[in-house]
């Protein structure tokens, strides 16, 4: 039996953000070793003469840090306790909220139990860490947290110890995520990005050795993808 903690981020979540492609992704490792990974993306930062408080993020991706951010999918790739898990969705401007009885932050948040509730090994014991939405958000994760647990009819709730809302900025394996879920966004959307972030785009799809627009197979763990489909209401029904 092991601990592990799940490190979870979110892009392109806003509903009438204009976006069409909205990423979920979860970053696991073993909780042991989480110290020591933090200590490791920190010596990447002052590798390149930035400060251990510098807050990775996609949107901060530019020609003058490119050499940064490889090197930071180069730690990710090379440490073979890291584990990313995205959930890919495609055209959010598609769903139909009021056809299945549901607001759109409920959605969102049952988006967050597929993106989950694979990683969940019965005979394992997980700790959930989300980059905070919102000032409302507590409610839902305790819903989110009853509901992972029912699922694995863990009614002690012995299998995910707790979920809770952290700040990007403290945590290093949320930055982290934020820059992977970034590199799968770009992949999935049709506008240009910047040559810097195509450059990262491009070498994690040949590491990866996949377009990172399709699902995975589930037993691709160090980079599994789920690309997640509505079922389209027609006709009102």
């Amino acid at each position: 039996m092991k601990t592990f903690n799940i490190y979870c981020d979110e892009s392109c979540h806003l509903e009438n953000d204009q976006q069409q492609v909205m990423i979920l992704g979860a970053l696991c490792c073993p909780a042991e070793l989480s110290r020591s990974i933090a200590k490791g993306i920190k010596a990447v930062k002052v590798k390149h003469n930035l400060s251990p408080t510098f807050e990775i993020k996609w949107t901060k991706v530019s020609p003058g840090k490119l050499d940064f951010y490889m090197d930071l999918l180069d730690f990710f790739f090379q440490e073979k306790h890291l584990h990313f898990r995205a959930l890919i969705v495609p055209d959010k401007t598609k769903l139909c909220h009021d056809a299945f009885k549901h607001d759109h932050d409920t959605w969102y948040y049952k988006m967050y139990f597929e993106l989950l509730k694979v990683l969940l090994n019965p005979q394992d014991r997980f700790r959930v860490y989300l980059d905070i939405k919102d000032s409302r958000s507590g409610d839902k994760v305790a819903k989110l947290h009853e509901v992972l647990s029912n699922n694995n009819y863990d009614f002690e709730r012995q299998i995910v110890g707790k979920i809770q809302n952290v700040h990007s900025h403290e945590i290093e394996q949320v930055q982290l995520a934020d820059l992977l879920i970034g590199c799968v966004l770009a992949a999935n959307k049709n506008n240009n990005e910047s040559f810097s972030k195509r450059a990262l785009v491009e070498k994690m799809r040949d590491v990866l050795e996949c377009c990172l627009t399709q699902s995975t197979p589930l037993w691709q763990r160090k980079v599994n993808l789920f690309r997640w489909s509505s079922r389209e209401v027609k006709n009102g029904e």
